[in-house]
């Protein structure tokens, strides 16, 4: 790593070396350095635990908000001449939110390659979407400083645009379980009950099936890895049917 940066990489072991080219390869990052990609995925807790002196990933991620906004924008005003700022901001919002940035974490299987600390770990930090999502504004920084600002465009929009495109297609909810919710509780003054139907598949590798009740009218079951995934699932189903229909 350039000294210029400042920032020291916790070492890189062969077995670790081997999961980092796992990455590369799976993912499409273009990145030559591995100890700034390793730097991407160190959380400060395992830095602050480590008896190494090793810094994290809060610089990279601040670098990366901003790689992020600028790609985003950048395409944005190239592919939609005909939109106007107001639209560009709309949806430019929606896709590097931390709901959108974290869907796209674990579509790249972020956390398996997250160095944590132990309390982090315990306390689920593999799963949290803030953590995610910072990870992989530090990822896109790291992208930018090894191979520059066409490089980590390449690596954003390759999964962005599949976002975009969603918030075009009015296709896109950060959260359907509050958007029901919301819909619910103006409607009725009710809010929407959940029921966890049955679970299926090994016990490390569970499928949770949910349905939601909604003034007494019952969607789903629907399916997911865990069940607020799976609760979300179930809003979706009831959201198409009972709130989109009438916002078209």
């Amino acid at each position: 790593m350039e000294s210029t940066l400042f920032m020291r990489a916790p070492a890189i072991s062969s077995d670790r070396e081997r999961e980092l080219l796992v990455f590369i390869k799976d993912s499409k990052i273009t990145i030559s350095n591995l100890e700034l990609l390793n730097l991407a995925f160190t959380h400060r807790s395992f830095a602050n635990e480590t008896s190494d002196s090793v810094d994290n990933n809060e610089r990279l991620e601040f670098l990366g908000d901003s790689v992020l906004g600028m790609c985003v924008a950048d395409w944005l005003f190239r592919n939609f001449p005909a939109k106007a700022e107001g639209d560009f901001s709309k949806i430019k919002s929606v896709v590097v939110s931390e709901d959108s940035l974290a869907m796209i974490a674990r579509q790249l299987s972020v956390d398996k390659y997250l160095l944590l600390g132990k309390g982090e770990e315990f306390t689920g930090g593999r799963d949290k979407k803030a953590l995610l999502a910072d990870c992989m504004e530090a990822l896109f920084a790291a992208c930018y400083l090894d191979s520059g600002f066409e490089a980590a465009k390449s690596f954003v929009m390759l999964y962005l645009e599949q976002q975009i495109q969603a918030v075009l297609d009015d296709d896109y909810h950060r959260d359907y379980k509050t958007s029901l919710q919301e819909y619910m509780q103006k409607r009725w003054r009710k809010v929407p009950s959940y029921t966890l139907v049955r679970k299926t598949g090994p016990e490390h590798d569970f499928t949770f099936f949910v349905e939601v009740d909604v003034n007494g009218q019952v969607f789903g079951p629907a399916s997911g890895a865990n069940k607020k995934q799976a609760e979300q699932m179930a809003a979706k189903l009831a959201y198409d049917q009972l709130v989109k229909p009438n916002k078209d």
